[in-house]
């Protein structure tokens, strides 16, 4: 049985930092894509940031630019998002997505992704 397994998230004050981290766990995704979305209050899931198999590209929604960085670990089967000089703009469930399809490239569509996380809450306050 295939999941992902989020963590990391939490309460911080707005400027702060945090690291996600998403534990693969039934099958390996070394040579998959992989993603992180977001779903605040009221709002519908929106994407993040995704990197490919490689980790050599990745791919930011414009409002992470420059204060998010995706990277993995293939060793361990793990993705982790960066996050810096939070905003409260950012409070969201953030959860961790794959593609199950090889080598593919990375991908802002939720539709792209075949596994998800269940979300780690993030709070920022300000």
């Amino acid at each position: 049985q295939v999941q992902l397994i989020e963590s990391g998230g939490g309460l911080v004050q707005a400027g702060g930092s945090l690291r996600l981290s998403c534990a693969a766990s039934g099958r390996t995704f070394s040579r998959s894509a992989m993603g992180w979305f977001r779903q605040a209050p009221g709002k519908e899931r929106e994407f993040v940031a995704a990197i490919n198999w490689s980790g050599i590209v990745t791919y930011y929604a414009d409002s992470v630019k420059g204060r998010f960085t995706i990277s993995r670990d293939s060793a361990t089967n793990t993705v982790y998002l960066e996050m810096n000089s939070l905003k409260p703009e950012d409070t969201a469930v953030y959860y961790c997505a794959a593609d199950k399809a090889p080598y593919s490239g990375v991908s802002f569509e939720l539709h792209d992704y075949d596994y998800w996380g269940q979300g780690t809450q993030v709070t920022v306050s300000s």
